[in-house]
């Protein structure tokens, strides 16, 4: 009887196991995967990311902030790319997330471990980041994509995140995943003070109908609530979860000197937002 209940267990334990196997998908684009040299944005936010996934860090005397962590392999060249920087990745204090996707945590788990910084996300994607992306109501369909994650702390729209001198305040723009966030937070360099806006731009990912997404029967309404607020923004400088979105590499070459007024487009952002209202408004009238 003893043997069974302990074969029982086992084959329990191997289930669980095996159900929270990860698959993160391989079909992505190579830049993804790509090195980047990391450089300083404007203050004390710092570019760490790979080569079209971004990842930020944020450097105060308390500690750092990173926000997003790339695929799984992002791993070693975002901890190279803040040892390159002159900054310790054991300073990490504090882990952010603009979108439960795993091309943009999917060394979050890993890292939260390494560096025991406490993981702060919205809300509204809690539940995909402890399924290890399985819930998610379109990437689900790969099953978990990513190691299955229990943030510390969870944010409604307009919290801010504190560490040492620097407040962000979480914006809750959600459609893309139902817990997508951008972030605002004031920075400064010996020049002037900046107003920085991370967004997490509002892509369609569905091929479906809006009205045939049955696990997020708000998605309509969120795409339609987040392109309206993202227009009202005020800042000066903008960047966003993928290079690509804010035309990183036309923008910035590795060895560039340090320009943040190359960041300083509003117009660019508000053209994009344009464009993907479009999108949004075509998907809506299928």
């Amino acid at each position: 009887m003893k043997k069974y209940i302990a074969f029982l267990i086992f084959a329990l334990a191997s289930s669980q196991f095996h159900a929270q196997t990860v698959n993160e998908p391989k079909d992505h684009p190579v830049k993804w995967s790509q090195s980047y040299e990391p450089f300083r944005v404007a203050g004390n936010l710092y570019y760490v990311g790979t080569y079209d996934l971004a990842s930020y860090l944020i450097v105060t005397k308390k500690g750092n902030i990173l926000i997003n962590t790339g695929l799984a392999d992002s791993l070693p060249m975002i901890k190279n790319n803040i040892k390159k920087l002159g900054f310790n990745y054991n300073d990490t204090k504090i882990l952010l997330l603009t979108q439960a996707h795993y091309d943009h945590l999917g060394a979050m788990a890993a890292i939260k471990k390494e560096t025991g910084a406490k993981l702060y996300v919205d809300k509204a994607d809690a539940d995909v980041l402890k399924s290890g992306g399985k819930s998610d109501y379109e990437m689900g369909k790969y099953g978990v994509t990513f190691e299955p994650i229990t943030p510390d702390y969870v944010l409604k729209d307009k919290d801010v995140v504190t560490l040492g001198d620097t407040k962000l305040m979480m914006l809750h723009h959600p459609g893309h995943t139902k817990g997508s966030c951008s972030y605002l937070f004031e920075t400064k360099d010996n020049k002037r003070k900046y107003k920085v806006l991370i967004a997490n731009m509002p892509t369609i990912i569905i091929d479906k109908k809006f009205s045939e997404v049955a696990s997020y029967p708000a998605i309509q309404k969120d795409y339609e609530y987040t392109l309206k607020e993202m227009k009202k923004l005020d800042f000066d400088i903008w960047v966003a979860s993928h290079a690509s979105q804010f035309d990183l590499h036309e923008k910035h070459k590795p060895k560039d000197a340090y320009n943040p007024e190359v960041f300083m487009n509003k117009k660019e952002y508000l053209d994009e937002i344009d464009s993907l209202e479009k999108e949004y408004l075509k998907k809506s009238a299928e």
